[in-house]
């Protein structure tokens, strides 16, 4: 028997779902629930999908364990709850190359990917949809360093710490960025707004025959 389940990483909890499943196998849910709670733990607070597989004549079972979806796996590591959802005008983290090949290590078992390489450049797409910079740059350039070697020593030697003196830089220069949009979104609002007062004002006087008609409306 197969149930296959997308579960809070580390907080799954019983449902009638899995209760009907086993309760013709005669496993106790429980046992079920702790052991998929042990092996998802590296993965609290995400969505999991989880794999249950059960020989029903020896009631022993087997749990495989599917990382969650890149993009997940990135928020997690950046500590985001969300992409950006205007990418190209909004970017919402400042990622190292460090922790993109973190994220591309956990994911590579999942992937079609024959290689950690290219596993980080799939990770490194990834950021681009959700608004994610790399090294203080667009990760479209960041592949294309790839491509030329530029960082063949970390991924390699499957570096994943981020140094410290690194993690200010990155985090300095995100704050000025993020300063910048803050800027320019007021700006924008600052403009519809002129633009919404421009439009009222604008608006046609109602010509005398059309007074008497507004009064009616205004009365009902």
């Amino acid at each position: 028997m197969q149930i296959k389940l997308l579960v809070e990483g580390g907080e799954m909890k019983p449902g009638p779902v899995l209760s009907q499943k086993l309760g013709p196998v005669g496993i106790p849910m429980n046992v079920i629930i702790q052991k998929i709670n042990d092996t998802t733990m590296n993965f609290k607070g995400m969505k999991v999908p989880v794999e249950l597989n059960i020989d029903t004549s020896t009631k022993n079972f087997e749990i495989k364990v599917f990382s969650p979806p890149i993009s997940e796996l990135l928020k997690k590591e950046l500590g985001i709850d969300k992409g950006s959802g205007e990418q190209k005008k909004i970017k919402i983290a400042n990622a190292s190359i460090e922790q993109i090949i973190s994220v591309a290590k956990t994911k590579l078992p999942n992937l079609s990917s024959k290689n950690l390489r290219a596993a980080v450049k799939t990770a490194l797409g990834s950021c681009i949809s959700l608004g994610i910079l790399v090294e203080n740059k667009n990760p479209k350039e960041i592949i294309s360093e790839i491509d030329k070697g530029k960082y063949d020593a970390e991924i390699s030697k499957e570096k994943t710490e981020t140094s410290p003196e690194k993690k200010k830089e990155l985090n300095e220069y995100f704050a000025k960025l993020k300063g910048e949009q803050e800027k320019l979104l007021k700006q924008e609002e600052a403009a519809k707004a002129a633009e919404a007062e421009k439009a009222v004002e604008k608006k046609p006087e109602a010509t005398p025959e059309e007074k008497p008609k507004e009064k009616a409306k205004e009365k009902k």
